[in-house]
């Protein structure tokens, strides 16, 4: 039996989807000076890769390319994220296949 080969270029996926930010209700908030160590986390988990560390050790925190999974949420809960809902209606990821 032949093994089937599948490859699977996820940026690929996420570069056709489409997103309506709306700049002036985030959808997503972080309490002021998140601890480190919560922050850390999301830096490894976040699959859009909106939470990042420069070398000298400042956060950045976007969330106008969120896929609205909630990991963040599930994995810091209260503990720095100060407000997670979905965004209103029209806004957010639309997502593409194709």
């Amino acid at each position: 039996m032949s093994e089937i080969k599948i490859t699977v270029n996820v940026d690929g996926y996420l570069a056709v989807n489409k997103y309506s930010v709306d700049e002036e209700n985030a959808h997503i908030e972080l309490v002021d000076d998140p601890d480190t160590a919560e922050f850390l986390k999301l830096v490894r988990v976040c699959p859009a890769g909106l939470y990042k560390v420069d070398e000298d050790g400042t956060k950045h925190f976007d969330y106008s390319g969120c896929l609205e999974c909630g990991t963040c949420r599930i994995a810091c809960g209260d503990t720095i994220i100060a407000k997670w809902r979905y965004p209103e209606p029209t806004m957010g990821v639309q997502y593409r296949y194709g």
